[in-house]
């Protein structure tokens, strides 16, 4: 009776310690094609729901090159755009704050920018404590959706569960429960990888009559 209690046990036990070890197996691959990528592209929806502002629907495309250039342009609302031009990040969101533009610092670390990639997928090991929550299907792609958890308080959010694409290791889906209470579900599709990014893309003109607020 004891010897089959001990093999029950070990039984249960085991699929526990796989998925452990796969969740980390799975994100690590994730984070080393990630970090492999000479560029990316991809439409992108995004839902961020707070209860202080309400709903705010978005959608557009999404394109990054290494840590320090990124470009949402948004198609909706139409006009808004966040860029970070490998020396500073503007953020121009004529739909809510019209006439003005945010110019702020470029993070050192990429997880404390406007990324959200890079919030999950730089150095998770390090970052997160990650659970694997089951195998799934999104687009007619399969998917692994994992769970991460910030092992440091000072990360930008309290909980990500991410889909993670089987074929090309790449996420598909983020939703993020942010510090603030809002969630954030990030939806990509079409990606594009390793392209060539005009320059062009990354610079942001100041439209006339728009006042640049300097957060540097």
């Amino acid at each position: 009776m004891i010897l089959r209690l001990a093999v029950a046990s070990l039984l249960l036990l085991a699929p526990m310690r796989l998925a452990a070890q796969d969740a980390g197996a799975v994100v690590g691959r994730s984070a080393r094609v990630y970090r492999s990528l000479s560029s990316l592209r991809a439409d992108f929806v995004q839902v961020i729901d707070d209860k202080m502002i309400g709903k705010y629907d978005a959608k557009g495309v999404l394109i990054q090159a290494g840590d320090n250039k990124l470009s949402m342009r948004f198609s909706a609302p139409p006009g808004d755009m966040i860029i970070a031009d490998g020396e500073q990040v503007w953020v121009y969101t004529p739909s809510t704050t019209p006439g003005q533009v945010l110019r702020l610092p470029l993070p050192s670390d990429p997880v404390y920018g406007f990324n959200v990639l890079a919030w999950v997928l730089d150095r998770p090991a390090e970052r997160y404590q990650t659970t694997y929550l089951r195998a799934d299907t999104l687009g007619g792609r399969r998917m692994d959706v994992l769970e991460m958890v910030p092992l440091q308080p000072e990360l930008p959010f309290r909980r990500a569960v991410v889909w993670l694409d089987r074929e090309d290791a790449l996420p598909r889906r983020l939703e993020i429960e942010e510090k603030s209470g809002a969630t954030r579900l990030l939806t990509l599709s079409h990606l594009r990888l390793n392209e060539s990014i005009p320059d062009r893309t990354f610079r942001f003109d100041v439209p006339g009559g728009v006042r640049i607020i300097d957060q540097r």
